[in-house]
């Protein structure tokens, strides 16, 4: 008779081979069921909808909501699976609550002069490099972060790039985002191209050798730590005291183009969202452009009121 394990692990592999899901999120289905397996221990009713309504109550207790949800969408894939293969006659979440109160949180976003500030400082230390080593990273760490800013990429999705996914002749980006969906970006800006093409002639040999576009000191991969500690690292030299994220160039990129006033369907396909719902958040953020259209555009700014 088969156990929980063995039915976990026959859903990891379907998920790998047969849905090809991407390796943070069979890395998080890995953790989620495994947390469930241990909290149930040697129960054998893993199904009982009173076992999994308790263990969604330990999670409140444990998590914050965004963590909680992770978890749960887990569980209830995993359950969804079994019910298809009729392991289950009926889903314990079909009758489950489930539903609660998550916080909008808004997204960190870093302001203009601040990414002005950042770059500078990195273009600075290219012109004031010392040695061939300390110059290559320069070269390699501008064109990071011009295409994180870019193009509002997500850092696993630039860490991933194929020296292929980028058209020089057309500057055109390949990205393959979340749920293997692809989409297509222009590079418009000719600094960020220079940027881009000087970084690639410069380790043409390590990127051929390496296979990925973004390389690291060792010719590897580089990875999304490499990124978080580069972005660390440049600000703090520029004496920037705020936190700097890679996803913070993400909602920048997003929130600087709804102050343009480009159409939020068009940065919805830009960021690669699904849905215009996560998209929308940025709205909520953009007080720049409504602190202009209040302060110089409102209709009672051009009223002439007589008040004798």
């Amino acid at each position: 008779m088969n156990t929980l394990n063995d039915y976990v692990a026959e859903y990891i592999e379907y998920c790998e081979y047969r849905k090809r899901l991407d390796r943070k999120t069979l890395k998080a289905y890995r953790i989620d069921l495994k947390q469930y397996m241990d909290y149930l221990q040697n129960i054998s009713e893993f199904y009982s909808k009173d076992n999994l309504d308790q263990y969604i109550t330990h999670l409140h207790k444990q998590y914050k909501p965004k963590t909680v949800k992770r978890k749960i969408a887990s569980l209830k894939a995993f359950f969804h699976h079994m019910e298809y293969k009729e392991i289950l006659s009926e889903n314990p979440f079909t009758r489950l609550d489930i539903r609660f109160r998550e916080a909008k949180l808004l997204p960190k976003t870093i302001p203009f002069h601040i990414i002005q500030t950042f770059l500078s400082t990195i273009y600075r230390q290219k012109e004031q490099a010392v040695s061939e080593y300390q110059l290559r990273c320069c070269i390699r760490d501008i064109a990071v972060i011009e295409l994180l800013f870019a193009t509002g990429i997500r850092i696993s999705e630039l860490c991933s790039l194929r020296p292929s996914d980028i058209d020089f002749v057309s500057n055109n980006l390949l990205i393959y985002g979340k749920g293997a969906k692809e989409r297509i970006l222009q590079i418009g800006n000719p600094e960020v191209l220079s940027a881009l093409s000087l970084y690639h002639k410069t380790f043409k040999s390590d990127i051929d050798t390496c296979g990925y576009f973004f390389v690291n000191r060792l010719h590897k991969k580089l990875s999304d730590q490499s990124v978080r500690y580069m972005i660390t690292h440049y600000a703090k030299l520029a004496g920037i005291e705020q936190h700097l994220t890679p996803h913070m160039f993400r909602h920048s990129f997003a929130t600087l183009l709804l102050e343009q006033d480009v159409d939020i369907r068009y940065i919805q396909r830009m960021l690669g969202h699904s849905s215009i719902s996560t998209t929308e958040i940025y709205t909520h953020v953009s007080n720049v452009k409504q602190k202009d259209i209040l302060v110089n555009k409102h209709p009672r700014n051009f009223m002439e009121v007589n008040e004798g």
